[in-house]
């Protein structure tokens, strides 16, 4: 069987086709990061496609922090996901919580870069097939708080999506 091999994935067999993920792992800032590459039905993965991907998580850190400007923006919206998953999540923390989480003592010092910055990314889809959504970027406020993340999207140039979702 052919295989090529990633950085980040290390060997993948590369098969005809067939819907597969591929998990890997990236560290980023010292913290290790899960990876999915993701594969579709009727996509093929070739060895040039596993290069592509390795060259384009080079630039990882650049687009987390444009996702990361995203979600800041996205706060100075009244009705965006991004302020509904913070009132959600950050409504009736205890102030032990508010520390841990934010590093403030009270709930009404938690700004926006406070909360941006008590965000952590918890996983990286990669979606070869599909140029538009090519990353997608998983957020949270951290295992055993919450199960839920604010996802944010990327082109396979690394431009960010106008819209974060909550999931």
């Amino acid at each position: 069987m052919e295989t090529a091999v990633s950085r980040h994935f290390g060997e993948i067999a590369l098969t005809p086709a067939g819907q597969r993920i591929i998990s890997g792992r990236y560290e980023h800032d010292g913290v290790p990061i899960d990876l999915d590459l993701s594969i579709g039905e009727h996509e093929r993965l070739d060895e040039a496609e596993v290069h592509k991907v390795d060259y384009r998580l080079r630039f990882l850190p650049e687009l987390i922090e444009a996702a990361r400007e995203r979600i800041a923006q996205d706060l100075e919206d009244e009705d965006s996901s991004v302020v509904e998953y913070r009132h959600f999540h950050c409504q009736n923390l205890e102030d032990g919580k508010i520390r841990e989480l934010f590093g403030v003592e009270r709930s009404d010092e938690v700004d926006d870069d406070h909360f941006v910055r008590a965000l952590r990314l918890s996983r990286v889809g990669i979606f070869p097939g599909q140029p538009e959504r090519y990353f997608v970027l998983d957020f949270t406020l951290g295992q055993g708080f919450t199960d839920e993340v604010l996802v944010a999207a990327a082109d396979e140039d690394g431009v960010v999506d106008d819209e974060v979702n909550w999931d």
